[in-house]
């Protein structure tokens, strides 16, 4: 797999598979997790998409995820159940077969087997439910599997594009160990940091040179504005600001509210995040 050099680290996505999730049956809890888990690492979630069931948007919001170069991480939809489309539309965005994979054949028949001794049952090997629980264990073509600590079924990876189960408890520690051992050159020992301050009385558009002045002069450096129109403290506002790593965000800050204060903006309290 090819390695992100340490000066330009890859933009971190996140794909969400499942209707379950855009008809409000579950809650996703898989983005406020990858954030946590980047967060701790010094790294960010850039974007994130929800997509449901359907083979064809799948297979296209995939082909963008293989296309962008960035490290993706795709949760849900790789079980073997006819809602389950997730490895095929891979297969599909990519253009390769599937095959059942010979190491996670034997990740899965051992799954099987363990599942036999629970239950006080001897182990079929050739029983028609154990040999299409083989299909969790079909992936495209040279993937490269992930581990699953929980009950063996392994994830896989194609490139940067990491594919795991829908179920947190599986999920968070699979995406762990991808980070740990894929990308431990993207950990950053100093993590991002956000300044930011309260602008009162005044429009995103007028304030806008500033912003891209700033991130002009500071490479590395992303200026951001959420305003509010019903603050419960402060009332109508923009909360503006600039993150990245403390080296860099420092002199942008500065820069930013020196710009404020030349542009005459009532400003309020500052926050550090």
């Amino acid at each position: 797999m090819q390695a992100f050099p340490q000066a330009e680290p890859p933009d971190i996505g996140l794909v969400i598979v499942g209707d379950e999730i855009l008809s409000g049956k579950r809650a996703d809890k898989h983005m406020p997790k990858l954030i946590e888990l980047l967060a701790a690492r010094g790294l960010q979630l850039i974007w994130a998409e929800y997509v449901g069931d359907s083979r064809e948007r799948i297979t296209a919001t995939l082909r963008r995820a293989f296309a962008s170069g960035d490290v993706v991480f795709s949760c849900g939809g790789i079980g073997a159940t006819p809602d389950d489309h997730t490895r095929q539309c891979a297969g599909n965005a990519l253009g390769v077969e599937l095959e059942l994979h010979p190491q996670a054949e034997v990740l899965i028949r051992e799954r099987m087997q363990d599942i036999a001794r629970e239950q006080g049952t001897p182990y079929e090997s050739d029983r028609p439910d154990n040999i299409h629980r083989l299909n969790m264990g079909v992936f495209p073509k040279g993937a490269r599997l992930i581990p699953n600590p929980y009950n063996k079924i392994p994830g896989f990876s194609m490139g940067h594009v990491h594919f795991v189960p829908g179920f947190p408890v599986m999920a968070w520690p699979m995406i762990e160990w991808v980070l740990d051992h894929h990308y431990p050159h993207l950990l950053r020992k100093t993590a991002n940091i956000e300044k930011s301050i309260i602008v009162f009385g005044a429009m995103e558009a007028a304030l806008t040179p500033l912003m891209e002045q700033i991130e002009r002069d500071h490479p590395g450096v992303r200026v951001f504005s959420l305003p509010s129109v019903d603050h419960p403290e402060y009332g109508r506002h923009i909360d503006l600001g600039v993150k990245g790593e403390p080296a860099v965000v420092e002199p942008a800050y500065a820069q930013l509210r020196a710009g404020l204060q030349s542009f005459g903006a009532k400003t309020g309290p500052e926050l550090v995040r």
